[in-house]
């Protein structure tokens, strides 16, 4: 190309871009991954700089998302006690399942009305007195098996009933609204087996809440 003089002026170099006059060439742009290596590189502490993922100064951090609830919810766990060491062996599973759940026990005892055969032709004969005597005995005894056994490592409370043990147990149960009863599977042995049934079995088929069974153990 020539000029005015007549003298030739040098093409500019191919693949070269034209920079404006008064800007350095070190402020060249950069895009794509060699901008993100490059930003990776920057200072820390300078301002506008954070590494990758954190929280620019004045951002509020997101709220963590709550844990996800238990579709089992266990607050009421009743244990039928005869003071038999099947019965004792229940509330032994029993107390470590409640400190999970964080639930309260009730321990239930049942005083079966005491009747005396006929005699005299006066028919059978109920004793008041020997039942309240027996009420206040188990009373003490569940007392006592709720300080030995329990503590204080759940809040744990007793009562004593008179009636028919399977249907007084699940009265409890209704009652006091239990989500879960603990039983041991074990009752009456030989003929008084055949002619009561088991007390377990009943509370299974007719309990409004969940039942566990504990097997007694082996000797």
């Amino acid at each position: 190309m020539k000029t005015a003089s007549g003298k030739k002026k040098a093409a500019p170099a191919r693949g070269r871009k034209k920079v404006a006059a008064g800007v350095p060439r070190t402020a060249t742009r950069v895009s794509g991954p060699r901008r993100s290596k490059m930003a990776a590189k920057a200072v820390p502490g300078a301002a506008g700089v954070h590494p990758a993922g954190a929280p620019a100064p004045g951002d509020k951090p997101s709220p963590a998302s709550p844990p996800p609830e238990s579709s089992l919810h266990i607050a009421r766990i009743l244990v039928p006690i005869d003071f038999s060491v099947h019965s004792k062996n229940a509330l032994k599973y029993a107390v470590p399942l409640a400190e999970q759940f964080q639930a309260s026990l009730r321990l239930v005892f049942v005083v079966e009305p005491t009747i005396y055969p006929a005699d005299l032709g006066f028919g059978q004969v109920v004793l008041p007195g020997v039942e309240e005597e027996l009420r206040q005995k188990a009373a003490e005894e569940l007392n006592g098996l709720i300080e030995r056994e329990i503590g204080t490592r759940v809040k744990a409370a007793a009562s004593v009933r008179t009636g028919s043990p399977h249907r007084e147990i699940l009265d409890e149960a209704e009652e006091q609204d239990v989500d879960l009863i603990i039983v041991a599977t074990h009752g009456h042995s030989g003929v008084e087996q055949i002619l009561f049934g088991s007390t377990a079995d009943r509370i299974v088929h007719h309990a409004h809440c969940p039942v566990l069974t504990v097997r007694p153990l082996e000797e």
